[in-house]
């Protein structure tokens, strides 16, 4: 037999026995682990379960698995139950959703032939317009709901007045504006002079309110003896014109601020309008006006629009509007913070929302106006400073009126109202209202 050339015979029998031994010593501890030396003691290997004990294993395994499932479907079930919910309580904003992005897709689709007019694109100015009409309006309906989910967690947790009660019984009233005109028990006459003027009654309120969704109520609380004198007045005033809103709270001229609160967070447990405003009775109020300034503003969220002011922070004691907490405002001598004059302003209903959830921790200073800006002052808020919402008496409001550009509302800075108003109600409406038919025909 040949080999190789430069290959020793022995040599190679030598190492193919070696090699033999190693494979059969490698076998030999296949039972064991590969890498366990040949000398080294096996380890003891564990005791063999009895055939119950596994059984009772495989029991628990199948019982622990069921339970896990029947607590994922449960929890599957309670979430597409609340979803349910949800959609039921507020069915519109899914289709209002849809529908706005609806439109913003088919502004920008160029199959869409209402785009192309003789085979030229639409103005692009035009489209940017309404397209930015579309994301304000989509952006409003998502804060509306946002303070809605709000209300309505706010009134499982903390309960309902009773005010809030009575209305889950009915569904609420549709308006587009509730105008709250602040009055007191010794204002009657100043009601009388509002009624005979800007303020429609009877069938006519009723019409208005029905055509218009325009609501306006006198808002007054309770005399600090209920069901007394002032009370009953109220109530034979209230038999008469049914103009009247109610609040559970007690009169004073130092509880304005709180009036205030009640005021947006009882409205808005009755109507659901898109604007609350709140007036003195001595000022002149040009309803149709007034429509079209909220009517351009309908589309957007947080809107609080007034005749916005900064005066100083009074710290003398014993002086009108002092301020008790003007050490807050900084240095003596330092403004308030820009909000809207008491006289007249107005809000959107989200706004009100915010109001009506926070009532309890809202912070009331000493003045009502800068209660309001200070609740609204860290928020999103878009401060609308109008002052066609702010124009003096005649000859002030008259000259304006003349040159076309009729005030929403008049009176005289000086009495923050319109001075001896009982008196001069008439001549004020005679010289600068708007005629009686822009009432009717306002279209917003």
């Amino acid at each position: 037999m040949e080999f190789a050339k430069g290959k020793n015979p022995r040599l190679l029998a030598s190492k193919k026995t070696k090699l033999t031994v190693g494979l059969r010593r490698l076998m030999h501890t296949a039972g064991g682990w590969p890498w366990q030396l040949e000398n080294e003691p096996r380890k003891m290997r564990g005791k063999a379960l009895s055939g119950k004990v596994i059984i009772v294993l495989c029991i628990a395994c199948f019982l622990a698995g069921s339970v896990v499932r029947s607590w994922t479907s449960t929890h599957h079930t309670l979430q597409k139950n609340d979803d349910e919910q949800q959609e039921r309580e507020f069915p519109i904003i899914r289709h209002h959703v849809s529908k706005q992005l609806a439109e913003v897709r088919s502004d920008f689709d160029p199959k869409n032939p209402s785009n192309f007019v003789e085979g030229k694109s639409v103005d692009i100015m035009e489209e940017v317009t309404r397209t930015h009409q579309a994301i304000q309006s989509l952006d409003k309906t998502i804060s509306a709901l946002e303070m809605e989910l709000a209300v309505a967690r706010t009134r499982s947790i903390d309960g309902q007045n009773s005010v809030e009660r009575a209305s889950t019984n009915h569904s609420l009233q549709k308006a587009f504006v509730v105008i709250g005109i602040n009055t007191a028990f010794s204002s009657k006459k100043r009601r009388h002079s509002v009624r005979e003027t800007w303020m429609p009654t009877g069938a006519k309120l009723k019409k208005l309110e029905e055509e218009k969704g325009i609501v306006i109520k006198f808002v007054i609380g309770h005399s600090a003896t209920p069901g007394g004198v002032l009370d009953r007045a109220i109530d034979e005033e209230e038999a008469e014109f049914h103009d009247f809103l109610r609040l559970k709270h007690v009169e004073g001229y130092h509880e304005l601020s709180t009036k205030t609160r009640l005021y947006f967070s009882t409205a808005i447990t009755i109507w659901d309008a898109e604007f609350y405003l709140k007036v003195d009775d001595d000022v002149h109020v040009n309803i149709g006006m007034l429509m079209n300034t909220l009517g351009r503003h309908r589309s957007k969220p947080r809107i609080y629009i007034g005749c916005m002011k900064s005066g100083p922070v009074l710290s003398q004691e014993g002086v009108k509007y002092h301020e008790p907490e003007y050490w807050k405002f900084g240095e003596e001598g330092n403004k308030y913070f820009r909000h809207a004059t008491g006289q007249i302003y107005a809000i959107s209903k989200d706004l009100a929302a915010y109001i009506s959830i926070n009532l309890p921790i809202l912070h009331r200073y000493a003045n009502e106006d800068v209660s309001l800006g200070a609740w609204f002052i860290g928020l999103e808020v878009e401060h609308v400073d109008d002052r066609s919402m702010c124009c003096g008496t005649p000859p002030d409001c008259e000259w304006k009126a003349r040159a076309g550009n009729v005030c929403v509302a008049s009176f005289d800075w000086s009495c923050s109202g319109i001075c001896k108003s009982v008196e001069r109600m008439k001549e004020v409406h005679q010289s600068c209202g708007e005629g009686d038919d822009a009432l009717w025909n306002v279209d917003f």
